[in-house]
């Protein structure tokens, strides 16, 4: 988009910024915040700076200044909470399943709540790689919405991991091998029989 885009091209490039980014947005600052009304009103702050960037400025990397925007905001949104409410354990966020089967949709429910357990007990830097990980962005974005080297976010990924299975495998569930050290998605067994 050119510098001087007029204001229906520019609201048509964030409109089609928020229907790319909006779930997934929701979603890390949801897995930071661990509320989701708060998660919501972080990623309209998000689009709300948006709307003062020029496009020219994030071509190219659209999808890490908004997670990088989006991880300050849910940062600030920590912050105040914990000043003005005291430390308090964050609600894990509940994901809604669409199985039919209601014996299925309680499995999966409390396979995600499992893993969002474990994911929230690994420290705020591993969280955050992962978070954005599973989100889809690359090593290279990763490093670039966290402000640190592409290095850094493999021993992050590395050292994520290796605490999931730890973690995993003391609460009696295994996470398979995942590939992460090549950018695929993890997988997670179910519990393991005793």
């Amino acid at each position: 988009m050119s510098a001087h885009a007029g204001p229906e091209q520019r609201r048509e490039w964030v409109l089609e910024a928020v229907e790319q980014y909006e779930a997934p947005l929701v979603r890390f600052a949801w897995r930071l915040v661990g509320d989701e009304h708060a998660a919501r009103d972080i990623v309209q702050h998000v689009f709300l700076r948006l709307c003062d960037q020029a496009p020219e400025e994030l071509e190219g990397r659209m999808a890490q200044w908004l997670f990088a925007v989006c991880r300050n905001k849910a940062i600030d949104w920590l912050r105040w909470r914990k000043r003005s409410s005291g430390a308090s354990e964050l609600e894990l966020p509940r994901c809604p399943s669409h199985e039919p089967d209601p014996a299925a949709a309680a499995e999966q429910r409390d396979l995600v709540q499992q893993l969002g357990r474990l994911i929230g007990d690994l420290p705020a830097g591993q969280r955050e790689a992962v978070s954005l990980w599973v989100e889809g962005l690359s090593y290279r974005q990763i490093a670039e919405t966290l402000e640190t080297s592409e290095g850094n976010v493999r021993v992050l990924m590395h050292r994520a991991i290796k605490r999931l299975r730890e973690n995993a495998a003391s609460r009696r569930w295994q996470a398979k091998p995942t590939g992460a050290e090549t950018g695929a998605k993890p997988e997670i067994a179910s519990e393991v029989p005793s």
